[in-house]
């Protein structure tokens, strides 16, 4: 079964009607299905919860939180040491904020593949660290 790991702009491209967001929703109707698995790091909705705080205030920020924790995807909320490692040195190998080093990292350690629109990704991506699905 393929595994994906959602980068917070996965699901902050719903939210926003941005493009690729009908790509998004069609994985996240698969993962309903057990076609397929779908996963996020806790950095991840944490990127989400305070992206919505500052949209839509702390309650609605709650209640995106809530809905996305009753849905389809898994939150995996433990850092490993191995992600860690991974997080670190993808910080100082390549140009990537730390939210994105901890979603990468999870993609490599779970051996799924990243669904992002970052293109501070595509450095690490030609250099075999992990593959990506793309949100353009």
């Amino acid at each position: 079964m393929m595994h994906y790991i959602l980068d917070a702009c996965a699901l902050l491209i719903i939210f926003n009607g941005e493009p690729g967001a009908q790509k998004v929703l069609d994985l996240l109707d698969q993962a309903e299905t057990g076609i397929i698995r779908l996963s996020m790091s806790i950095v991840q909705l944490t990127e989400i919860f305070y992206d919505r705080i500052y949209v839509a205030g702390i309650d609605e920020a709650k209640n995106i939180v809530e809905s996305i924790l009753a849905g389809p995807i898994t939150i995996i909320d433990t850092i490993s040491h191995s992600v860690m490692y991974d997080a670190g040195r993808f910080k100082t190998s390549y140009s990537m904020s730390l939210g994105d080093t901890f979603a990468a990292a999870t993609a490599k350690n779970l051996d799924a593949t990243l669904v992002t629109k970052d293109d501070e990704m595509k450095e690490a991506e030609k250099a075999g660290e992990f593959s990506i699905l793309w949100l353009k």
